[in-house]
């Protein structure tokens, strides 16, 4: 199971102050506004110059020490600077007074309401004026201000800003605020847009959309999320992880979950043993003998699994004991299902029997008559006539196969059909 986990979420301290601090030499007299301003000659109230001037000396000081502590009490002077702002250029650099202060104080909330200043102060237009809104929105999401962070990264994208974590960031903010499938929707529009663009999307996009799809039984979603994170981060934790969440939110019944269950054991991403008893359990040991002991005697060997638990020993012993007639019985199994006459159950039921030895090719053979008949259940031999032309390393057959899978199966087929276009790359 995937653990959840949280987006990589960039600080705005660490983002803003270069762009932010265009105040010239602490110490000196009043600065004109930087190149973002609109205006060349900066106007400035006569109350505002009063109390600034000496500020901005002390402020000089404290950055040239960087004393966490004296910048901590100069936010008083500060607050009393920012009530004196009357003017759009007071505003501006009181603003960028505060973020000198935060800067050292690391404090999110006085960075916050100095970027506020500073945005709403009306000396920022075009490009600037976007990125200081996605700056603003950094700093509310940091300040744990969700609601006042979503607003501003909605005015950044609107002015045009393209930052590459702002759909994370975005859907950060709703999950957040318990608007979980308002946050998956965002999350999975950030990750369509890289992918259409051809840019590789983080692994934790997928991993934190995946845990909140998870938790919220949110299907469709996770079955998309599931798929994107094994195609594009094939590990076998995440291919353990995707099968996993599938198969806790879905209500699969058991024959679904056999060809779920197949597909944990292709990809090799057991991760407990309990995993290897719910195969056996949805295998049966009167069905499929064969399997049943080749996946206990893996669980074993790996050591996930005790054989001398009563369920094993029950289950192996039950399997043990029908491997000789079930073998036997295989020809007149596979002539009943050849005959015109044959049922759509009876060549189904005869390609299982041939896939539960391992015999791909004629388990393949059998689905294909199957498919023939009328009342066949198409989507259920379609996803093993797929399995068995995966087992012979006919991965495009097997993707093509896959692909006609629909209903509750379909997820179950999307994940073979990833892995089997792997195999085909050489994964």
């Amino acid at each position: 199971m995937l653990r959840k986990s949280q987006l990589f979420v960039r600080s705005a301290a660490r983002s803003v102050m270069v762009a932010a601090l265009a105040l010239g030499t602490a110490g000196t007299a009043f600065v004109a506004a930087p190149a973002v301003a609109k205006e060349a000659a900066p106007k400035y109230s006569p109350e505002f110059i009063k109390l600034a001037s000496p500020f901005q000396n002390e402020l000089g000081a404290v950055q040239k020490s960087k004393d966490a502590a004296k910048a901590a009490a100069l936010v008083p002077k500060w607050e009393a600077v920012a009530a004196a702002a009357k003017t759009p250029d007071d505003r501006f650099f009181a603003g960028q007074f505060g973020l000198a202060i935060s800067q050292l104080t690391k404090d999110s909330a006085l960075q916050a309401r100095a970027l506020e200043l500073t945005v709403n102060s009306g000396k920022l237009e075009g490009a600037e004026l976007g990125k200081y809104q996605y700056y603003l929105g950094a700093a509310k999401f940091d300040a744990k201000d969700y609601a006042g962070a979503q607003a501003w990264f909605a005015k950044a994208i609107a002015s045009g800003v393209a930052e590459p974590d702002m759909p994370a960031l975005m859907a950060e903010t709703y999950f957040a605020q318990n608007q979980n499938q308002a946050g998956l929707d965002v999350l999975m529009k950030g990750i369509e847009a890289r992918r259409a663009a051809g840019a590789q999307v983080p692994q934790e996009w997928y991993r934190r959309g995946l845990g909140v799809a998870f938790n919220g039984k949110f299907r469709q979603q996770a079955a998309q999320l599931s798929n994107g994170l094994v195609a594009s981060y094939p590990s076998a934790q995440n291919w353990a992880g995707a099968i996993g969440v599938l198969r806790t939110i879905t209500n699969y019944q058991p024959q679904e979950m056999l060809d779920l269950m197949r597909l944990i054991d292709r990809t090799n991403s057991w991760s407990e043993g309990a995993e290897y008893l719910d195969y056996v359990q949805v295998a049966d040991a009167r069905r499929a003998p064969g399997e049943v002991i080749k996946i206990l005697d893996k669980g074993v060997a790996a050591g996930k699994v005790n054989a001398t638990d009563p369920f094993v020993k029950e289950n192996r012993a039950l399997a043990a004991s029908r491997i000789a007639a079930d073998k036997a019985s295989l020809p007149a199994i596979e002539r009943d299902a050849r005959a015109p006459a044959a049922s759509a159950v009876v060549a189904m039921a005869a390609g299982d029997a041939f896939l539960n030895y391992d015999d791909s090719a004629k388990a393949e053979a059998l689905y294909r008559i199957a498919l023939t008949k009328p009342g066949v259940d198409a989507d259920r031999v379609n996803t093993r006539l797929g399995i068995a032309q995966f087992d012979q390393g006919k991965f495009a057959e097997a993707q093509a196969t896959f692909a006609k899978v629909a209903g509750t199966r379909k997820p179950i087929a999307e994940l073979w059909s990833i892995y089997a276009a792997q195999k085909a790359k050489g994964g």
